[in-house]
C-alpha cells in the first residue's frame, strides 16, 4: 500500500462549527458520524444564512417589485454565480437549480432524452452507478423503445475501461457515469472517459454527487455535456440539486416542466419559453435552499477542496490499515490511492443491518444495505454491505472508534458459535 503523508484538518475546530456534532444523541455517550456519503451535516454558517433569509428578507423571486423580493432575487442569483464559480462553469446560465440530484438526472432524461433518443438507440451506464443514474435511463429506454447496457467493474473495483471502449464501438447516443462510486469510493478518470465517449459520438452525463463535496470539480476540464451535483451532500440543505449543461444543449432542449417562471409569453393556445436558466426552473424555485447552498460552498472553499481531499485520503488509508486487521472483514473496492473517503465492507456471518444497529449502540453512525446500487452488489455476489464515509469533521479517533466497535461486535458473534 502506498504511504500517504498525514494531512490533518483542524477537526476539533471544524466540529465546533456543526451544532449537531457538539453533543451525543439521546442514550449514547458520543456521536461518531460516518454517513456523510448519504447526507452531510450542516455548519452553523449554512443554518444562519437560511435563518437570516427567513427572518429578514424572504420573498418570491424575480417579479416582486419591492425590497424583500429584490433582495431575495439578488441572493438567489448570486448563489447561481457561486455555484458556477465552484464548478468552473463557463456561464452562470449553464447552472440550473433543481429539486435534487435525482431531479437533475430526470430533467436530462425527460428533456434531452425524449428529444434525442429514438427506437433502437443505445445508452450505456456502468455497474457502479447509483440507481438515480440508472433508472431514468431505463425509463427513457422503455418510453422510446431504446436499449441500455451496463459496463462492468474489475474485481478490484475499478471501472473496466477496456469494456467501455468495446461498448463504445456500438456508437451509443449517451453514456452515464459516476465520478466517484458511492459504495466502492472509486474515483473514475472522467476527463479520459468523456474524451473516449465524445470520440464515439456519445453525449456524457456525469454524476458528481460524491465528487463535488470532496475534490475540485472543473466541468470545463472534464468537458462533459451534463454534470449533476447534490446540495445536501455538500454541506448544504436538502431540496436542491445542481444541473450543469453545456449551453448548446440547454438552449436546444425543450423544457421538462411547465408553469410559472419558465415562460416568456402565454397565449390562448400556446406559449413561448423564457431564456436560460429560467426555462428549466418552473414554479417557485428553491430560494432559501440556494442561499444555504452558496453558504456551504463558501465554507468549503474557505477550507480548500485540495485540503479536504488530502485529509480524506489519509483517513481512508488508515481505515484500510486498521479494518484489515479484523478477522473476517472484507473491504470492497480499490486501494486507498484510487478512491475517495468511502470504506464499504462485509463481516463474515454478520448481516450489514445487524452491524449498523450494533455500531449505533456504540454511538457510531454508518450506512447499511445496497446503497441504491443493486447491480453493483450483484456483481460482487453480496446482498448488502456496511459503509463508513469520512468528511471534514472526522479524524483518526473516529476511525479507531469504528474499528474498536467492530472488534467488539466480532468477538460477540464468535462467542455465539
Amino acid at each position: 500500500m502506498t504511504a500517504v503523508t498525514p494531512f490533518k484538518l483542524d477537526v476539533a475546530r471544524i466540529k465546533n462549527d456543526f451544532p449537531i456534532l457538539t453533543k451525543a444523541p439521546p442514550g449514547r455517550e458520543r456521536l461518531v458520524f460516518l454517513d456523510s456519503a448519504a447526507s452531510t451535516q450542516k455548519p452553523r454558517s449554512v443554518i444562519q444564512a437560511m435563518v437570516d433569509c427567513f427572518e429578514n428578507y424572504y420573498a418570491n423571486v424575480h417579479r416582486g417589485i419591492y425590497s424583500f423580493s429584490e433582495t431575495s432575487t439578488e441572493r438567489y442569483e448570486a448563489a447561481r454565480s457561486t455555484v458556477a464559480q465552484f464548478l468552473n462553469a463557463e456561464n452562470p446560465q449553464s447552472i440550473i437549480f433543481t429539486g435534487g440530484c435525482t431531479a437533475a438526472v430526470n430533467t436530462i432524461a425527460r428533456s434531452w432524452g425524449d428529444a434525442n433518443i429514438h427506437p433502437g438507440d443505445l445508452m450505456i451506464a456502468t455497474e457502479m452507478e447509483h440507481h438515480a443514474n440508472l433508472v431514468p435511463w431505463f425509463q427513457l429506454a422503455q418510453r422510446k423503445s431504446a436499449k441500455t447496457q451496463l459496463v462492468g467493474v474489475t474485481p478490484d473495483g475499478l471501472l473496466d475501461l477496456t469494456a467501455l471502449s468495446a461498448a463504445l464501438e456500438q456508437k451509443p447516443k449517451l453514456v452515464a457515469v459516476t465520478a466517484v462510486s458511492n459504495v466502492l469510493g472509486t474515483i473514475n478518470p472522467i476527463a479520459e472517459i468523456v474524451s473516449m465517449c465524445h470520440a464515439a459520438g456519445a453525449i456524457v452525463v456525469v454524476d458528481a454527487a460524491q465528487a463535488a463535496p470532496h475534490q475540485s470539480v472543473d466541468v470545463q476540464q472534464w468537458n462533459a455535456d451534463f454534470v449533476v451535483v447534490s446540495g445536501h451532500k455538500i454541506l448544504g440543505p436538502n431540496g436542491i440539486g445542481i444541473l450543469y449543461g453545456k449551453l448548446e444543449h440547454l438552449e436546444a432542449m425543450p423544457p421538462f416542466m411547465g408553469g410559472g417562471g419558465m415562460i416568456s409569453r402565454v397565449w390562448n393556445d400556446g406559449f413561448s419559453c423564457a431564456d436560460l436558466p429560467a426555462k428549466f426552473e418552473a414554479g417557485t424555485p428553491p430560494i432559501t435552499e440556494a442561499i444555504g447552498l452558496a453558504a456551504a460552498i463558501d465554507y468549503l472553499q474557505e477550507i480548500g477542496l485540495d485540503k479536504v481531499s488530502q485529509h480524506e485520503q489519509y483517513l481512508t488509508q488508515i481505515a484500510h490499515q486498521r479494518l484489515n486487521q479484523i478477522e473476517g472483514l472484507k473491504i470492497w473496492g480499490p486501494s486507498p490511492e484510487h478512491k475517495g473517503g468511502i470504506v464499504s465492507f462485509t463481516l463474515a456471518k454478520v448481516h450489514a443491518h445487524d452491524i449498523a444497529y450494533l455500531l449505533d449502540q456504540k454511538g457510531v453512525a454508518v450506512r447499511a444495505g445496497h446503497h441504491c446500487t443493486m447491480p453493483l452488489h450483484k456483481r460482487f455476489g453480496i446482498a448488502a454491505s456496511t459503509r463508513a464515509s469520512f468528511y471534514i469533521y472526522n479524524d483518526e479517533d473516529d476511525v479507531e472508534a469504528l474499528a474498536e466497535a467492530l472488534e467488539g461486535l466480532q468477538a460477540r458473534f464468535q462467542r455465539k458459535k
